[in-house]
């Protein structure tokens, strides 16, 4: 299994990328017999040398304001073309949004790999009785070091 780590670029908080992520319309009727109504996706100029081990269980993770904040599942990796003819790579992630323990990370262009030893810890997984701070508070937190 492999993780991908990208950008949200324009994106303010994991509710800003749910929202724009609910308003986005199906690039593909089909995809490989899946249907991709109703499911996230972007668009990458390069295709992933290793889609089929990301494909194995692994998730996009989204760098906002600076920290990588949460991940979504991946579903299908496909070969694309844009609107003006140039090849992409379409991926397709499932609608839950999961927060992970905030880590800083400088800013990239395009995506990165990430092996899942180091990919940062769901914080459901984490937290006491299903209990998640907010997220402004942990925000705030972790520009203190304090998570």
């Amino acid at each position: 299994m492999l993780h991908m780590v990208k950008l949200a670029v324009g994106i303010q908080s994991i509710e800003d990328l749910a929202a724009r992520q609910s308003l986005q319309t199906p690039p593909v009727d089909d995809l490989d017999g899946t249907s991709a109504t109703g499911m996230p996706w972007f668009r990458t100029r390069m295709y992933p040398r290793r889609a089929a081990d990301i494909l194995d269980g692994g998730s996009i993770y989204r760098v906002i304001g600076g920290r990588i904040l949460c991940r979504q599942r991946i579903t299908a990796i496909q070969p694309d073309t844009r609107e003006d003819g140039t090849p992409c790579a379409l991926v397709v992630m499932a609608p839950d949004i999961i927060p992970v323990q905030p880590r800083a990370m400088r800013p990239f262009q395009g995506w990165r790999y990430l092996r899942p030893e180091d990919a940062p810890p769901d914080l459901l997984a984490n937290s006491h009785m299903g209990d998640v701070l907010p997220e402004a508070l942990r925000n705030e937190l972790a520009e203190l070091c304090l998570i």
